[in-house]
């Protein structure tokens, strides 16, 4: 494992895993939300709109606002976190389900995991977190099934409906990271052993967008898996800075999902390198930095309604 990424005073000797399931160390069953942080709330709402979801809640303490549509969960947080703060939308945080808080924190602290000190109010959850790429956060949740993290630290927002449905079936299928040159190792290795993520071989590729290497989180329920697809820079790069770039989304029917879309208003590139077909299709970059992939996909079984 690399010094990069993980602390090497942390290291242990083999054992088994918390939860008995070699395959899925930490009982991951999938991604719960996705984060952005922006000083422009309206203006990424308004994009986020456009795309299908509804602002549904409110925090309770801070300025920060639920969106959501069918099993998506995206959050808008206007506080101005260290270095993401900024009118620019970037991708700060993503939070995955899991068995046991608690025990996957202290499974993946004890693998070398950056530990990220959280500072919760009154009336407020403890999320466990750790860092991930370019300064973002990796929450640990396992309040999602009938009691959720929303009940806690969410208000509903008046008249709002809780649980609007997806746009032509959008669902979650993947995140884009972008990482500095000769860098895939490191964080193959980082995903692996922490999560229990495998390798995709190089020759299966999805959507239109296929550079890069891909890797496959493991989940409780497999149609809960997703993917990461990381992304180095140019080995003449003078920009090789490392982040989260964007959200995959995927579609049972492609084609459909674009009219759809486009009816409401998203526009997608169109060049001769990248250009919308069966297998996928790319949105234009809104704000300077908010873009989104469609992957053809079929969605995951229904979840089941929640409180």
């Amino acid at each position: 494992m690399s010094d990069l990424l993980l602390h090497p005073e942390h290291a242990r000797e083999p054992r088994q895993d918390a939860f008995g399931d070699v395959a899925n160390p930490i009982g991951l069953d999938g991604v719960e939300f996705i984060e952005y942080a922006t000083a422009r709330p309206q203006a990424l709402g308004q994009v986020l709109e456009m795309m299908g979801f509804q602002p549904v809640a409110r925090h309770r303490s801070r300025e920060v606002l639920l969106y959501r549509q069918g099993t998506l969960n995206v959050v808008v947080n206007a506080h101005q976190l260290e270095g993401l703060g900024s009118e620019v939308p970037a991708l700060c945080a993503v939070a995955l389900r899991v068995r046991d808080a608690r025990a996957a924190y202290r499974y993946v602290l004890d693998r070398g995991a950056w530990e990220v000190p959280t500072h919760p109010e009154a009336m407020e959850l403890n999320i466990p977190a750790i860092h991930g790429v370019g300064g973002t956060r990796i929450y640990l949740v396992d309040r999602w099934r009938e009691f959720s993290i929303y009940d806690v630290d969410f208000v509903p927002i008046p008249g709002a409906e809780r649980h609007p449905p997806a746009v032509a079936g959008l669902h979650f299928f993947g995140i884009v990271q972008y990482i500095g040159t000769d860098r895939s190792a490191d964080w193959i290795a980082f995903y692996s052993e922490l999560f229990g993520t495998e390798l995709i071989p190089d020759e299966q590729r999805f959507g239109i967008m296929p550079a890069g290497k891909l890797l496959r989180a493991p989940a409780t329920e497999p149609a809960q898996r997703f993917m990461l697809q990381l992304v180095e820079a140019p080995p003449d790069s003078l920009d090789a800075q490392e982040s989260l770039q964007r959200i995959g989304l995927g579609v049972p029917d492609v084609l459909a999902a674009v009219r759809a879309l486009k009816a409401r208003g998203i526009e997608f590139v169109e060049t001769e390198a990248t250009h919308t077909g069966q297998r996928g299709a790319l949105t234009k970059t809104y704000l300077g930095n908010v873009v989104f992939e469609l992957v053809h996909s079929e969605p995951p079984a229904a979840a089941k309604a929640r409180k």
